[in-house]
């Protein structure tokens, strides 16, 4: 699936910091808690998570954390052995529920906010820091935390053969990053669980593939203030140890999915499947841009295919895109038809659970699947939830994507600032379906994507002007030379 995101290693100059207050008041943009709700993340974070669940003990498990350099709400630790038959995954979820009590500050914050935003080395978190970096983090300081702890066993080919999921405490030992990782895996020298990581990954890819599904891995924008003389932008590529976690995630999500389905109950993540017609237009986007696909490729197949750091091939997977129209949050109920339960880009029945830190909605899917692998009621507060998640979802997926795109624009203006009236080399990567000269270019160095007007041809090389970049108004604008 596409996912953009924005990184940076220092706060915003202050250029672009009247741009920015404007894009947070126009958009909503939920920043500082609310007095009440961090004095009762305070006084939980002191009291501690509610002891009065039972919790199994899995201490003696050697879980890791694996993620971007610098995070501090680490939602998930895993640990993975081999088995018999197979691989056996442990994967541990923080347990909100077990720090956030219904209808409590906290809770009704996080539900008004929907999602942690992020921005350039700032991020406004769903739950207040205390919490959300601090007592609910899987941190590897040595405590037990609580957590919802999946027992995925898998096949040979990496196929789910039998799951369960229950409340545990855990303890994380190692806090490791996806870079420092990789270049282990790459000479040698990584721990048993990356390379059981790495094994895992590969076949849950080739399964993804098998079944028709698609991941859009599109290159990041990424904020180097490393060098002197200010800010610049760049490309990156995501590393293969990101993906092989991303799909211990979807994984996981996916066997959420399975156990809410059985039991008619929970929420699911969903998107209408591809449309033919739309597959058979971007035949025809291939075809343009020379990009070879054999009618004896399927969709996945030859979107996997793709080189993302080419940027013909971006030109592709932005065209692409228009297959992921329509993601919503579908509440499990009777009459639904199948195409109305899948992940369309998964090709599978798929829930968010993996990030409940971050994201509300996984609190939910979390406590409906450990309530219903344990053959207990669902808890009253969260089915009392599930009917308005989808609305609140989306509001939020809607003020994220807006604060994302907003950012994006305005560090693309301050980079850009000084240098209206200088050409640039390009590659046209999405021309408008209605206006043919209005378009999308893609720019290598500094690496930008922005508006761009003139006789453009999809796949294109262009030379393009830039004739506006105000990084108050976030604004750029280029035109064919």
């Amino acid at each position: 699936m596409p996912v953009r995101h924005l990184r940076a290693d220092e706060g915003f100059p202050a250029a672009i910091k009247t741009g920015f207050d404007r894009l947070c008041d126009e958009i909503g943009a939920p920043l500082e808690f609310p007095a009440e709700v961090v004095a009762e993340a305070e006084r939980v974070a002191s009291a501690g998570y509610d002891s009065s669940r039972t919790y199994d003990d899995l201490t003696d498990v050697p879980f890791v954390t694996i993620d971007p350099e610098g995070s501090m709400d680490l939602d998930q630790a895993m640990y993975i052995e081999k088995a018999k038959q197979g691989y056996t995954v442990l994967y541990a979820i923080a347990d909100v529920a077990a720090w956030v009590a219904p209808g409590g500050p906290i809770d009704a914050e996080a539900h008004r906010r929907g999602q942690t935003l992020y921005a350039p080395n700032r991020r406004f978190p769903l739950h207040p820091p205390v919490l959300s970096e601090a007592a609910a983090s899987l941190l590897a300081d040595g405590r037990p935390r609580p957590a919802i702890v999946w027992r995925l066993d898998l096949d040979a080919h990496g196929q789910v053969t039998a799951t369960a999921v229950t409340r545990a405490l855990v303890v994380s030992r190692e806090r490791l990053d996806y870079p420092t990782e990789q270049a282990k895996l790459d000479n040698g020298q990584a721990g048993p669980v990356m390379q059981l990581l790495r094994e895992v990954g590969d076949l849950r890819q080739q399964l993804e593939v098998e079944r028709g599904g698609v991941s859009l891995n599109l290159p990041e924008q990424v904020v180097d203030t490393s060098q002197s003389g200010g800010w610049r932008l760049t490309h990156r590529s995501s590393l293969p140890n990101e993906n092989w976690n991303a799909q211990i995630s979807l994984m996981t999500g996916m066997a959420a999915a399975q156990v809410m389905l059985e039991a008619g109950v929970g929420i699911l993540r969903t998107l209408p499947p591809p449309d033919r017609e739309v597959v058979r237009q971007l035949r025809a986007v291939a075809h343009t841009l020379k990009l070879p696909w054999p009618e004896s490729m399927s969709y996945a197949e030859f979107v996997g295919a793709l080189d993302v750091t080419n940027p013909v091939a971006q030109a592709m997977m932005m065209s692409c895109v228009r297959l992921f129209r329509g993601a919503g949050y579908t509440v499990i109920k009777d009459g639904l038809a199948a195409d109305q339960l899948v992940h369309g880009a998964l090709a599978a029945n798929y829930a968010h659970t993996t990030a409940p830190l971050r994201r509300l909605v996984d609190r939910y899917v979390l406590e409906v699947c450990v309530a219903l692998s344990a053959g207990q009621p669902v808890p009253e507060w969260a089915l009392a939830a599930l009917p308005s998640l989808p609305d609140e979802m989306a509001e939020s997926d809607r003020r994220a994507k807006a604060f994302e795109r907003g950012i994006t624009d305005l560090v693309e203006a301050l980079v850009l600032s000084d240098k209206v009236g200088q050409v640039f080399t390009g590659v046209v990567i999405q021309v408008d379906d209605k206006r043919e000269d209005q378009g999308i270019v893609s720019i290598v160095e500094p690496a930008i994507e922005a508006r761009v007007s003139g006789d453009l041809e999809l796949g294109d090389e262009a030379r393009v002007r830039l004739v506006k970049a105000d990084p108050v108004e976030g604004k750029v604008g280029f035109e064919v030379a």
